[in-house]
């Protein structure tokens, strides 16, 4: 395999997108620093196919990073495949609204593959090549420059060994009739929703006990105002204000501005200072939430009740048994809030209720909470048995 020379001008990276599209598939990998940020600072890019492999650097002055965003998320013939590749998705989503496509996640294949849940990079290079990968390089500072040959031997050596993992990964996908399980999780990781950070939703991911319309109306008002001041300053949201703190003044608003010294979280400044004006505005204009908006107990966790949660606790115990039978990572087959849900009497838009989920694990879990399989133990060994033979 031929490895280029770091590329930092625009002309080089046309041209090695223009050889990278005929291929079947590229490895794709990212460097990038977040830690102090809101929006992660893209420091790296390393792309490869079976002949070349090349890292670019964004930082560049002049680089023009369009050839290889329009290869990524316009050309549809050619896969990319990536390693746990959340967040080199939502840097591709960043920067032009779109996510790669198609796209194939190794992570997500060895699950599959009964590989283990969350399979990391180097323990797939270990078992695959037999390479023990040198971490010396990872938590080297990305974004300062120049990048020494380590680094960039370490950054390459990601998508050079991945381009070799994957045909032998695709082979025992195939081998083994598992490739069209991968399908949904595929779909469901180069979903754009997956990587909006929308400020109007923002309070969907603080925590809060109290369901009451104004307390919410409050979180989501702050949340947003939080959101915004995270993008605008590029901070992370924690810089602004910690979730516990959000939730305690959605909850316990403040009567006037001078109140914000004595919220645990906040700098006494911000009760004289702009940033504190602007979050008194947050909760002044703040609206009870609608009935529409108000979250639901949680439909995806019904109540379950002490039998419920017996039963579900059994759904449990059965998908470890099935999981192992069949060699595939548990989480692949069935979540825990699925398993509740179907304990608690939900029967539609259950994934363990279509298609090959089904198939393997969810003929038997509805087997089992409507009175038709049971546990027995032989020889020492917990196995399923059938009480009833399933009705059509």
């Amino acid at each position: 395999m031929h490895i280029h020379g770091l590329i930092e001008d625009t002309a080089t990276l046309a041209a090695l997108c223009s050889r990278l599209a005929k291929s079947d598939f590229i490895t794709v990998d990212t460097e990038f620093m977040r830690e102090n940020s809101y929006w992660p600072e893209l420091c790296l890019i390393q792309v490869a196919n079976t002949e070349e492999a090349a890292a670019i650097d964004p930082m560049a002055p002049g680089l023009d990073l369009k050839p290889l965003l329009e290869l990524m998320t316009e050309n549809d013939d050619v896969l990319k495949v990536f390693h746990a590749g959340g967040q080199d998705l939502e840097i591709v989503y960043n920067l032009t609204g779109k996510t790669p496509f198609p796209l194939f996640d190794t992570q997500v294949a060895a699950m599959a593959l009964g590989q283990g849940e969350q399979i990391g990079y180097s323990n797939l290079v270990d078992t695959y090549l037999g390479i023990v990968v040198d971490k010396g390089a990872r938590f080297t500072d990305w974004a300062r420059r120049p990048l020494d040959a380590r680094q960039i031997e370490y950054a390459i050596g990601d998508v050079t060994h991945l381009s070799k993992i994957f045909p032998k990964m695709l082979e025992k996908l195939r081998k083994s009739g598992r490739g069209v399980w991968l399908n949904q999780e595929m779909d469901r990781l180069g979903d754009p929703e997956n990587y909006r950070n929308d400020p109007d939703v923002a309070w969907e991911r603080v925590r809060i006990s109290s369901r009451k319309p104004e307390v919410l109306g409050r979180l989501k008002a702050l949340a947003r105002w939080r959101e915004l001041e995270a993008q605008g300053k590029d901070l992370p949201r924690g810089r602004i204000v910690k979730d516990e703190t959000l939730a305690d003044l959605a909850s316990n608003p403040p009567r006037k501005q001078a109140d914000l010294t004595r919220v645990r979280g906040l700098s006494a400044a911000w009760a004289n200072n702009d940033i504190g004006g602007r979050l008194m505005a947050a909760i002044e204009g703040s609206k009870p939430m609608s009935a529409a908006e108000m979250p639901s107990r949680d439909e995806r966790k019904p109540a379950l009740g002490k039998d419920g949660a017996l039963v579900a606790d059994l759904l449990k115990l059965l998908l470890k048994i099935r999981a192992k039978e069949i060699n595939v990572a548990a989480r692949l087959l069935a979540r825990s809030e699925d398993l509740e849900a179907l304990a608690a009497g939900v029967r539609a838009g259950l994934p363990i209720l279509e298609g090959w989920r089904y198939e393997q694990f969810g003929r038997d879990a509805l087997a089992l909470v409507e009175g038709q399989l049971g546990f027995t133990v032989k020889g020492g060994k917990l196995k399923m048995t059938r009480t009833e033979e399933p009705t059509a």
